[in-house]
């Protein structure tokens, strides 16, 4: 699995949340970044990821994780990893974001 796919979980109105599946690479992450661009152009100021079948977590990657942890911020809302693959853990936790990123 190589490419980055996402479901949005609609099952949840307060916030954006997202079940993404496969590697953040750098393409990947710009497919990321303007999906959640999008998301807040429609309003969402709180989102929720989980990663749990994440593989690969590029610093593309984690760039746009900080953007918009940073943007969710300033517009009052929220931004977490949730239910991260190890994976995902080990890259948060070498770069002193987990505590930040992971909900």
């Amino acid at each position: 699995m190589n490419e980055l796919t996402f479901t949005v979980d609609r099952a949840h109105l307060s916030a954006r949340r997202y079940i993404l599946c496969g590697r953040i690479s750098s393409a990947e992450s710009n497919i990321l970044q303007y999906e959640l661009e999008e998301a807040m152009r429609d309003g969402y100021v709180c989102f929720v990821l989980n990663m749990r079948k994440i593989t690969f977590l590029s610093s593309a990657g984690i760039r746009v994780l900080l953007m918009f942890y940073k943007k969710s911020k300033e517009r009052g809302g929220s931004f977490h990893v949730e239910n991260p693959s190890e994976n995902v853990i080990n890259v948060l936790g070498m770069t002193a974001l987990d505590e930040m990123l992971l909900k």
